[in-house]
């Protein structure tokens, strides 16, 4: 049994299926390639500050391999990980983190706005949360909406049910926090400003084959389909199936 399969027959709240993602990650080039520019992302942006780097949701990547700096986390008991923590009550102290990194996680967090309050309190003056997570173009919403199993309600709730981390989820909950309720966002979390929200990827997850699927194409071939993908930068608000979103907490104002 190959371990698509494999993943297939555990639950998606199960741990096992976590890290059998993993196992699918490193042994599919092309998957592996793009993580691999994806983690570069994570690390070019965190280490502009020195400090403490953390990764939530850790357990089905593999961050550690390439930044071995980083404190990887996640809420299910995985021995993989430096420590289990939930988000939303991180265990650290105020200002002592220079970056949290996020890979499709946010859209997991019960109460995203605990989790933003944590960050706020534990980012040091400049630090940043550093996240990639399924955006809302024309493209990723049709893609999301007929082909994923997970929920994309645009017109959700700030919140989610608790309970499954992996199986209770919203796509559409960074689009609702930083586009829809950004003005909200900025009054409740003073300390915090989005600097970048970046569209990007409209095609190479897909020719990846991701977690469910075989790969369309080898991994030799994944610098050439980038090369391609990048002539429709032009169109990537309405194209790319993600979001590089970077937020910086500001020096606290002296009044």
């Amino acid at each position: 049994m190959n371990k698509i399969k494999r993943a297939q027959c555990y639950e998606l709240d199960d741990p096992q299926r976590t890290l059998i993602h993993k196992e699918i990650i490193l042994e599919k080039p092309f998957l592996k390639k793009l993580y691999s520019e994806w983690y570069g992302y994570f690390i070019k942006r965190a280490r502009t500050i020195d400090g403490n780097y953390l990764e939530i949701g850790s357990g089905g990547g593999f961050l550690k391999e390439v930044f071995p700096e980083v404190i990887t986390s996640d809420i299910l008991e995985l021995n993989s990980v430096d420590i289990i923590c939930n988000a939303q009550q991180l265990p650290f102290k105020d200002e002592s983190l220079a970056a949290i990194m996020m890979l499709n996680v946010f859209h997991h967090i019960p109460k995203p706005y605990q989790f933003l309050e944590e960050a706020q309190r534990t980012l040091v003056p400049n630090g940043k949360i550093i996240m990639i997570e399924p955006a809302n173009t024309p493209f990723a919403k049709f893609i999301y909406t007929h082909f994923h199993h997970e929920p994309f309600d645009t017109s959700g709730n700030m919140e989610i049910e608790e309970g499954k981390p992996l199986s209770h989820s919203n796509q559409a909950l960074p689009y609702i926090y930083f586009e829809r309720e950004k003005d909200a966002f900025g009054r409740r979390y003073p300390l915090l400003k989005i600097v970048d929200l970046n569209y990007h990827t409209p095609f190479t997850y897909l020719l990846s084959g991701g977690f469910s699927k075989p790969s369309m194409l080898p991994g030799f071939l994944y610098g050439f389909a980038r090369n391609v993908e990048k002539l429709f930068t032009p169109f990537k608000k309405f194209l790319g199936l993600f979001y590089l979103i970077e937020i910086e907490k500001i020096e606290k104002k002296i009044e």
